[in-house]
């Protein structure tokens, strides 16, 4: 595929290159509806990213004193943007009035560009720094994190290795990525994955990451009635995932360059650097999660909740029951 976008590997040389640009809002929202407050831009040396804001409903509760978090950035996975953590984000604000959400597109996703840079963590971890400074939220306490999948490798990543990441007092991680393994791949999908891969290789390489991430090939298979489900309010991951495909230029390469080199394979470690932090941390799982483990996650000393007969996708599927989870956490710190 002679026009494909290939990103930069870290430790490679290369000539700078403007970052792709995302779509407009307007042509996201004429698809999908205005279901997240207006999107605001903050620009960065890596690019212009969209974030998008959610006050509090009743600043007035809970009394003063109370430990429930009072600002919570949400960090969604790899493919589905800021639309898909919506379901959640709704479900916890009608439980926790007083607090403010915040949340955001990452690179290459939704309405965020691409930066031509390697996709390794320490991007997305700039990025995250950029939207709380962004908030005013980095001197704030209260503060609280929430990652899914990737988000959630992101997360603990980037309170591992921001000093400024200080100020937050506990974090969530709703089925955590991170520990897909290496072993799982015969020998020519790790060459597709490895910074070796040949030029003419790569088009393969994005057919298996997305088939890899979907569990068919392409294209996404896109409900007949999405259109119906999205008139009533609803998120078809799966149309917007097709719709980045199709209407960002730098989508499909940013999930290539997340899965190489975000830090989703094997990496142990930083669940081990995360619990070290000594923080208030909670993990929600699907119990047929696919990703990870009720065992392989308690192993590494973290407080586990299973939603029974769930998957991935727990985050949108199982929104109340994830956020049921949650409010517990919250309300016992």
């Amino acid at each position: 595929m002679a026009d494909q976008l290939i990103l930069p590997r870290p430790g490679s040389s290369f000539e700078p290159r403007a970052p792709i640009p995302a779509p407009s809002e307007e042509v996201f929202t004429s698809t999908f509806g205005a279901l997240l407050p207006r999107a605001q831009y903050i620009t960065t040396p890596a690019g212009k990213a969209a974030y998008y804001t959610f006050p509090a409903t009743n600043p007035g509760f809970p009394p003063s004193g109370s430990k429930i978090p009072k600002k919570i950035l949400l960090v969604h996975g790899v493919q589905t943007p800021a639309l898909g953590l919506l379901p959640l984000i709704s479900a916890l604000r009608s439980s926790f009035p007083s607090t403010e959400f915040a949340t955001l597109d990452l690179w290459g996703h939704g309405l965020s560009a691409t930066p031509f840079l390697p996709h390794e963590g320490a991007l997305f971890h700039g990025l995250i720094d950029a939207v709380l400074a962004e908030l005013g939220w980095k001197n704030e306490s209260g503060v609280g994190l929430v990652g899914y999948s990737f988000g959630a490798v992101l997360t603990m990543g980037y309170l591992t290795s921001f000093p400024c990441a200080a100020s937050v007092d506990s974090f969530v991680l709703v089925a955590p990525a991170g520990l897909v393994r290496a072993s799982c791949f015969s020998d020519d999908e790790k060459a597709l994955l490895a910074p070796s891969c040949l030029p003419q290789d790569e088009a393969r390489a994005r057919d298996f990451v997305v088939a890899t991430l979907e569990g068919d090939p392409l294209p996404i298979k896109v409900p007949e009635n999405w259109q119906v489900k999205v008139a009533r309010g609803e998120v078809v991951a799966q149309a917007v995932k097709e719709w980045e495909m199709k209407n960002h230029a730098g989508h499909a390469a940013s999930v290539v360059g997340v899965f190489r080199d975000g830090g989703v394979i094997d990496n142990d470690q930083l669940f081990v650097e995360a619990k070290k932090l000594g923080l208030p941390a909670l993990v929600v799982l699907g119990e047929n999660d696919g990703l990870s483990t009720e065992k392989g996650i308690a192993d590494f000393g973290f407080d586990v909740k299973v939603v029974l007969a769930a998957g991935h996708a727990v985050v949108r599927e199982n929104a109340v029951e994830v956020a049921e989870y949650i409010s517990q956490f919250w309300l016992a710190m």
